[in-house]
């Protein structure tokens, strides 16, 4: 099996102290297994009781068991948060363009998640441990002096006087780092040429490196600059060989029950007496055999990741060319709208210029007419004046009476035809242009997705459940273009979601579930392309208890009942019983009614019970087939079932007597209870399938129906 390169990684980060965001220097291993410089620790490192003290203080003014504030915490957070702002100045260019989201990734520590994240630790191997609960920082552990947060985990450390020090050194990161140095820290980083000169100083202050030509240009020692120091750039790996602390040897072995590597003269200690040991090469070639097997699979990933995001870069030139293509599409769509508009403005000012001609020509009309009434008008009355000047008496008298009759018709016809009369047109255009359609229409102007629609999204306030029926209402996805919804429901036991609906509609109300029921329901919109996803699940319990009533029309069949009190009441009118049935159907769950009896007579024996929708409505209930019930006098009542009678159980009823139902479709049984006491023992068994409430009723009896009541406990054997 080939083995990565690290050259191969862009993995300086990795390479970076979480405090001085430098390359590490003598790292050490924290027991979260999160490394940190030596130098860091020890800088960063606090007395104990003023974590202890911190802790009691903050606990006794918040009550909280889970925060401790603490100067050094609160730096190390600072420090933690501040890496993603951090301009690392000894890396490559390359590498200085890492992204924030990176730099603020989660580094997950191996520990439990049930790790108070309180961890004890002296200069004895193997005697650290994590505390359950507070009480390891308001009473640090025997012997702790130091302590020392986390920066990336926030968990904490107890030492004894040795502080820091305890800690393991981290040899493969610090040879990693090694490693890593000298090959990039031989490379300038001032440099404009596209292999980069190797580097002979690197600033501590400027934390850069330089060539010898660069640093003469660049970072003359002179000026302000004459203060800082070169030094040469961290050179190649060295061999390093893991000594045991305690007695200087070899590590050789490695202890499986505490998970440490020992020497040969740990092994004759008794902390290992037990343990399983074996070799310590055994142990790191099968580690190294199993990280290069997941370093295989994630390298796989990581090509298949490199070849999708060769694929989306690929796909930008695609997305151009499509949009310019759309971009000619819709600007042809517009142009066709725009040559469209025009047109219809011709139109438009050709029927204003149109109406313009009409009512000109029928002005010219009516001034035509009005100049020849007035020329015949002038005429008469000069003719009129020349006959005044008529000197012969008789003469004048031969024509005056005709004149008089003349003028007087003149002026009459004048006054209806002249002084009366009106413009037959307006001069202003009385029409108006009817844009707003088109107006709404511009503003509704838009794209649709010709796709799989998005998952519309269910409204919670106007989804409701009322007795055994649901509501479901839900939202159009935006940018979708829309052809219908397809609504479905479970079975109300968590079982397979089923079609209830499809259609447009927004809302959907579905009737004839089961009462006492939980019902998750979804929807999903479709369209030529095909079916979107579904929207969030939303729960929707229907009623404990059954309210219903009689049913009309589901009654209608028997001429003879009556109906009162919003159908929960009924009487008959004649001696044929006839059935009335309720308006809900059941199936499952278990059920209870009553029937108070307002009047009766002796001479009529109800029959109360179930039936099923297709019941014979013009005969006594239990009849037939469709009906299970019990029919009772004032004396005694008797079950029956397809005209067969049987059981006959003393105890009869009265005007305000009360009768119960109950269905127990659980164990799928028929109670009855006469005033509050069961009425025989099991009436009915083996009832399968959906039961309407039902009774049958003639002359003589009045019921009323109860419901919404909760079962009594019946005695089922």
């Amino acid at each position: 099996m080939s083995k990565p390169s690290i050259g191969n990684y862009n993995m300086e980060e990795e390479l970076r102290c979480p405090i001085c965001k430098q390359l590490y220097v003598n790292p050490v291993l924290l027991p979260c297994y999160h490394a940190v410089c030596l130098a860091c620790a020890l800088d960063n490192q606090t007395p104990a009781t003023t974590v202890a003290n911190a802790a009691a203080v903050n606990g006794a003014a918040t009550g909280s068991t889970t925060t401790i504030n603490h100067p050094s915490l609160h730096l190390l957070q600072q420090h933690s948060q501040s890496s993603s702002s951090s301009v690392s100045t000894g890396s490559s260019s390359a590498t200085e363009s890492v992204s924030s989201d990176q730099d603020q990734a989660d580094k997950v520590s191996i520990l439990s998640e049930a790790d108070s994240g309180v961890i004890c630790y002296n200069s004895r191997p193997n005697s650290y441990a994590g505390t359950p609960n507070l009480q390891g920082l308001l009473f640090p552990p025997s012997g702790s002096v130091y302590s020392l947060a986390c920066p990336l985990c926030r968990k904490i450390v107890f030492f004894d006087e040795s502080g820091a020090r305890n800690l393991p050194a981290y040899r493969t990161m610090e040879s990693i780092v090694d490693r890593f140095c000298e090959r990039e820290a031989l490379r300038c980083q001032m440099c404009d040429t596209s292999t980069p000169r190797v580097a002979s100083v690197v600033c501590e202050q400027c934390e850069i490196r330089y060539c010898d030509q660069c640093r003469d240009s660049c970072h003359p020692m002179r000026g302000p600059l004459a203060k800082h120091i070169l030094t040469r750039p961290r050179g190649a790996s060295q061999v390093r060989e893991s000594i045991c602390i305690e007695h200087s040897e070899s590590l050789t072995m490695f202890c499986l029950g505490c998970k440490l590597p020992t020497c040969s003269q740990c092994l004759n200690e008794q902390r290992h007496n037990s343990h399983d040991v074996q070799p310590i090469s055994q142990i790191c070639k099968a580690q190294k055999t199993e990280l290069s097997h997941n370093l295989q699979q994630l390298s796989e990933k990581a090509r298949s990741t490199t070849e999708f995001i060769h694929r989306l870069k690929g796909m930008s030139d695609k997305v151009t060319e499509s949009c310019i293509e759309f971009e000619r599409l819709v600007s042809a769509q517009c142009e066709s709208l725009i040559q469209m508009i025009h047109e219809r403005r011709e139109f438009l000012l050709d029927t204003i210029r149109i109406d313009k001609e009409t009512k000109i020509r029928t002005l010219k009309e009516q001034q035509l007419n009005c100049t020849g009434k007035l020329q015949q008008t002038n005429g008469l009355i000069q003719f009129c004046i020349e006959a005044l000047k008529e000197t012969d008496s008789a003469a004048f008298l031969q024509v005056g009476s005709m004149l008089i009759n003349r003028v007087a018709n003149t002026d009459m016809t004048w006054h209806q035809e002249v002084t009366n009369a009106a413009p037959r047109v307006s001069p202003i255009v009385d029409l108006t242009l009817d844009d707003s359609h088109v107006i709404r229409a511009i503003d509704n102007l838009n794209f649709i997705q010709m796709k799989l629609p998005l998952a519309p999204q269910i409204i919670p306030e106007d989804c409701s459940a009322e007795n055994n029926s649901v509501t479901v209402a839900w939202l159009q996805p935006n940018h979708s273009f829309i052809q219908g919804y397809v609504l479905e429901l479970d079975d109300g036991s968590g079982g397979e979601f089923r079609e209830v609906y499809c259609g447009k509609e927004t809302i959907c109300t579905v009737d004839g579930l089961h009462f006492n029921s939980m019902y998750n329901a979804r929807v999903k919109a479709f369209n030529t392309s095909g079916e979107g996803e579904y929207s969030d699940i939303i729960g929707l319990q229907t009623a404990e208890v059954a309210w219903f009533t009689f049913d009309k029309q589901l009654s209608g069949s028997c001429s003879g009942l009556n109906f009162m009190n919003d159908n929960r009441t009924v009487s008959a009118d004649g001696w044929e019983h006839c059935v009335a049935l309720g308006t809900v159907g059941f199936s499952r769950g278990v059920h209870y009614w009553e029937f108070t009896i307002d009047r009766y007579t002796a001479d009529t024996d109800p029959a109360f019970g179930v039936a099923r929708i297709d019941v014979a409505r013009d005969k006594m209930l239990g009849k037939d087939d469709k009906g299970f019930a019990m029919y009772i006098d004032r004396q005694r009542s008797w079950f029956q079932h397809n005209s067969i009678h049987e059981r006959r159980v003393e105890g009869g009823i009265s005007t305000g007597s009360t009768v119960g139902v109950l269905l127990d479709l659980e164990r799928h049984t028929l109670h009855f209870i006469v005033n509050e006491m069961p009425q025989g023992s099991v009436a009915f068994r083996d009832l399968y399938g959906v039961f309407y409430p039902a009774v049958s009723v003639n002359r003589g009896v009045t019921l009323t129906l109860h419901t919404g009541l909760y079962a009594p406990h019946m005695d089922y054997h």
